[in-house]
């Protein structure tokens, strides 16, 4: 089979070199994915530069792509919800990426059915995006009738983080761009602050919860407005002591990371606030708990460009030079 393989690390950045290799064997728990479409997103670049090594240490050489959408070709003899012919998708595993391929084994926990309405390359837009908006509200564990405010909620994260915050019961109130005030009201958020008129830091206090999407120039404004004893969840900060130990890492790793984040930790702490960072794993249940989620409402899935699997550098140098409308794709069968 095809695939897309990262030879080593290049803090500069570097070219996938896309060659034949065997197609992988399955475990009993696994299945067989004839990949059709797999989303590009700037983990994929960062992984290439080495940035989430001390998270993540990869073996080389690296077949690459962390979201796939294809159909199961072959099962595991202890797979019991998934058949051949079944049309899926996922994050692939942490430590087990390789979407840039024809084929994957994949553990059938990683994996949910795809809705019917999306396309493939709509469906390669949402495993990423969907899992990181649901574990970071699991995160928060919020209560009914409490508020979020997610910064940036304008992009596909948003598109995303809105709806399953309505799902938790949240009131939801975001920024961006007012050319996209009528697509995210109708999302769901309650509130909309256009940027270019007003500055959030100035007109919110006491929120429950922030979902940082834009790092660490929003950062100390964020937990300005967050109510004291808040939860603070961040796409985009440094991984802290907390999250090393939730991600069960070694004790030289949660040191490192308690030192990383530490600046953060320290802003938490003038109103006994809780600083937390993620960094989405695998999860099928969840997926197909967004599904549920969006019954009603269909996904808002907004692809930008489609490449084929020989294009992958051409498609993660787009991705590297921002301003995207939407999810870059590879279509790879």
């Amino acid at each position: 089979m095809k695939a897309a393989v990262l030879e080593g690390y290049n803090k500069n950045g570097c070219d996938l070199v896309v060659k034949d290799i065997p197609v992988p064997a399955i475990s009993g728990e696994e299945v067989l994915v004839k990949v059709h479409t797999a989303g590009v997103n700037p983990l994929d670049n960062m992984i290439i530069h080495g940035e989430v090594k001390l998270i993540v240490q990869y073996s080389f050489p690296l077949i690459m792509g962390n979201e796939f959408v294809g159909i199961i070709e072959k099962t595991g003899g202890t797979v019991r919800d998934f058949k051949v012919g079944d049309r899926v998708y996922g994050r692939m595993p942490l430590k087990n990426i390789g979407a840039f391929a024809e084929y994957v084994a994949v553990n059938q926990n990683a994996i949910a059915k795809v809705p019917e309405y999306l396309s493939d390359e709509e469906a390669a837009c949402v495993p990423l995006t969907a899992l990181t908006a649901l574990q970071a509200f699991e995160l928060m564990n919020p209560k009914k009738g409490e508020t979020v405010f997610i910064s940036g909620g304008t992009g596909s994260l948003g598109a995303m983080a809105i709806p399953v915050a309505k799902s938790f019961g949240l009131t939801v109130i975001t920024n961006g761009n007012g050319e996209s005030r009528d697509r995210v009201l109708k999302l769901g958020a309650d509130r909309f602050i256009d940027y270019k008129k007003e500055n959030y830091a100035d007109i919110l206090s006491n929120v429950d919860y922030v979902l940082d999407t834009l790092g660490d120039r929003e950062l100390p404004n964020e937990f300005k407005i967050l109510k004291d004893e808040g939860s603070l969840v961040s796409l985009r900060g440094l991984p802290n002591g907390e999250f090393a130990a939730r991600s069960n890492m070694s004790l030289i790793k949660r040191c490192l990371f308690k030192i990383a984040g530490s600046k953060y930790d320290r802003m938490a702490g003038q109103k006994n606030q809780k600083y937390f960072f993620i960094f989405v794993h695998e999860d099928g249940a969840g997926l197909s708990r967004i599904s549920e989620i969006f019954k009603g409402t269909p996904i808002e899935a907004s692809v930008d460009e489609v490449f084929s699997l020989d294009d992958v550098n051409k498609a993660l140098k787009k991705v590297a030079s921002g301003g995207s409308k939407g999810k870059t794709v590879l279509r790879i069968s």
